[in-house]
């Protein structure tokens, strides 16, 4: 499937399928052909039962986007639990998610991919004697991964696209770059998502189709996330900023919450359908069309 030339996929993870077989044929009941792979399940596995999960995988005849990993031991519970445990920031979890980090990336090779996207944790200020510890952590993982001819697409929402930035030119590694999920800049508090694709500009390299509803707190409290198409993030915005900096990427729907999340992602591909017809009317109207956000 594509809308406005981009190729739509969906996160495996969304459909919580219980192997490759369940995932494949959910995301044929979808009609979409773009997976992004979650590995949590296939590094679990056994060698010999991985490697069956592999060959359905191959035969499926789907195009996987991207890897994605996380790790065990980070707690979303509130923002204030996750900036302690996520990604590379806890020195007890540094050495076993190193490990885990580039076993991922071996397995991101096996599989032909090229990116492989994660969570590397809250980034402290760049004034912080922390900072370039994480930079040294995360620019350590990005070696590791260039051996296996794997890139690493941070993951947007803790920190503001301009911090972001700036840890990505202080990092310096030409295989680390970004994967943008707008719904997290409103769920983290941390900027606006349309001015953030701004922003970072050439450095998208993977894009998430998730929305979300702003807190009452933003940066202290979560905020919700909602079927795409339904929140703050604004479809006809995200797709004209991302056709500004001639993003040439897949789109990838997400869902971690929600009772039925088939629908749900059905209801992502409607209002990227939706979107496609308004940017078709408005070509055929001519300057000067205004036909509203979706």
């Amino acid at each position: 499937m594509q809308v406005r030339g981009y190729d739509i996929g969906v996160c495996s993870w969304s459909l919580q399928p219980k192997d490759a077989a369940d995932l494949i044929s959910k995301v044929r009941q979808l009609g979409l052909e773009h997976v992004q792979l979650g590995l949590g399940m296939l590094l679990a596995r056994e060698s010999v039962s991985r490697a069956d999960e592999l060959a359905r995988l191959r035969d499926s005849g789907l195009n996987l986007t991207a890897a994605a990993i996380n790790f065990p031991g980070e707690d979303y519970s509130s923002i204030g639990v996750i900036r302690r445990t996520g990604g590379f920031v806890s020195d007890d979890q540094w050495p076993v998610r190193k490990e885990v980090a580039l076993r991922a990336g071996e397995l991101t090779a096996e599989l032909g991919l090229k990116y492989i996207t994660s969570h590397i944790g809250f980034v402290p200020a760049s004034s912080d004697p922390s900072y370039t510890v994480m930079v040294e952590r995360v620019r350590e993982v990005a070696k590791g991964l260039a051996r296996d001819g794997v890139d690493l697409l941070v993951e947007t929402g803790p920190e503001s696209a301009s911090e972001l930035l700036q840890f990505l030119n202080d990092l310096n590694c030409r295989n680390v770059a970004v994967n943008f999920d707008p719904a997290n800049m409103i769920l983290y508090g941390s900027g606006d998502p349309i001015e953030s694709v701004a922003i970072l500009n050439r450095r998208i390299r993977h894009v998430h189709l998730k929305d979300a509803v702003a807190s009452s707190q933003p940066g202290v409290q979560w905020g919700k996330e909602v079927s795409f198409g339904t929140g703050q993030v604004g479809v006809e915005s995200l797709l004209e900023a991302l056709d500004e900096v001639e993003y040439a990427g897949v789109l990838c729907i997400e869902r971690e919450s929600g009772t039925d999340r088939m629908a749900d992602v059905r209801q992502a591909i409607e209002a990227l359908r939706r979107a496609e017809s308004i940017e078709d009317i408005a070509r055929a109207a001519g300057p000067g069309f205004s036909g509203g956000a979706v």
